[in-house]
């Protein structure tokens, strides 16, 4: 049996998550849900969605997906209770996970749009409390702490992470291009203090595709095209990344591309590598003898579930650089059949290789051992 450990999954948040954190006269303006026509929908202080459909479709038979489920009855409880969730997990041989957030977006950039900032620092802070005191406590061998961070303020990010660290958050949960969202790029110093935190701490930061790029959007009659072409944000935001100030002005520091895929990298590191070195004279770029490449091998990790063409080229990239992801409960998750979708794409990959893939690279970056005596028989 495969022991996994899956740096990508997903919390649909219970109801309680903000309400259950805040003082009486905010309960109204936190996120919280109401009943409406028949449908559960999240609402707070100017604004309201709702954020499960294919968000929440562990489980169910692919001829089923839809908009549904609308209600927290409707979907597993895997999805929103981290009791059932580990079971699930633990069930399909997944030892370890990290989990995105879900409401506030895959790096917490919903609060960004509140009005009233204070308001938004109270609804980050106390994502990260649950997380902490509610999610990972329910199974702490199992979840790996992961925080969000005030998303439109350096210094509040910085103290955020400060806080979450002595909590013993392992990860930071960010954006993969905070230019697309009209804050400052990485191609400027304004995002410098949160980023020497980072690498002193040894804090991974791991970027969600959505989390700051283009979302897949339902509105259309064939959203597959959308949903199929995702990757291409982790492309491009990388290689963005890979040529940026950050990685040369901060060496050791470790970025985690999500749900991007493993199969186009080797052909983007080939261009940007060409690109560079012809562009180089005339842009003056300090450090520029520092290849993206290198910066790929050297401060970045990327993400797989199911890519058996990805695979091919692993020798190409860096073999310790790569990570698997369950995606549970999204429409990307292989479970229940996690071991089966295992056995597949692994087919003829000496094990050695498999099992840095699956738990031990994973292992080394987040400073999280797995449980083997977990899996099940």
């Amino acid at each position: 049996m495969f022991s996994l450990f899956s740096v990508d999954d997903h919390i649909i948040e219970s109801a309680g998550v903000w309400v259950d954190r805040v003082p009486q006269k905010l309960k109204d303006r936190v996120p919280h849900v109401v009943e409406a026509d028949g449908r559960q929908i999240w609402v707070w202080e100017g604004g309201q969605e709702t954020t499960m459909g294919l968000n929440a479709v562990a489980g169910r038979p692919y001829e089923t997906w839809g908009a549904e489920p609308v209600r927290f009855d409707e979907m597993r409880k895997g999805c929103y209770d981290p009791h059932e969730r580990a079971k699930d997990l633990i069930s399909n041989g997944i030892l370890a996970s990290v989990s995105f957030p879900t409401l506030p977006g895959f790096a917490g950039r919903k609060f960004e749009t509140f009005a009233d900032k204070e308001l938004a620092v109270t609804c980050v802070r106390a994502w990260n409390d649950y997380m902490i005191d509610e999610w990972c406590a329910a199974k702490p061998d199992v979840f790996v702490p992961m925080h969000i961070a005030p998303v439109w303020d350096v210094a509040l990010a910085v103290a955020e992470t400060e806080r979450m660290i002595d909590r013993g958050s392992k990860a930071l949960c960010w954006m993969e291009d905070p230019s697309n969202l009209g804050l400052p790029g990485y191609h400027t110093e304004y995002w410098y203090p949160l980023f020497e935190l980072c690498e002193a701490a040894g804090l991974p930061i791991c970027m969600h595709i959505g989390g700051a790029s283009a979302q897949v959007s339902l509105a259309g009659t064939i959203p597959m095209v959308e949903i199929a072409a995702a990757f291409a944000g982790a492309a491009r935001s990388s290689v963005s990344m890979m040529v940026s100030p950050v990685p040369r002005k901060f060496p050791g520091i470790k970025l985690v591309w999500s749900e991007g895929g493993i199969g186009w990298i080797t052909a983007a590191l080939e261009r940007a590598d060409r690109q560079w070195l012809r562009h180089q004279g005339w842009t003056h770029i300090p450090d520029a003898h520092i290849m993206p490449s290198e910066v790929a091998r050297r401060n970045m990790w990327f993400c797989m579930i199911e890519e058996p063409v990805g695979l091919k080229y692993r020798h190409d990239f860096a073999m310790d650089r790569i990570l698997w992801e369950s995606d549970y409960p999204h429409a990307d998750t292989p479970f229940p059949n996690t071991q089966q979708a295992c056995t597949d794409l692994f087919a003829g990959v000496p094990q050695d290789e498999i099992d840095a893939i699956t738990y031990r690279n994973a292992e080394e970056l987040f400073g999280f051992t797995i449980n083997k005596s977990l899996l099940p028989g």
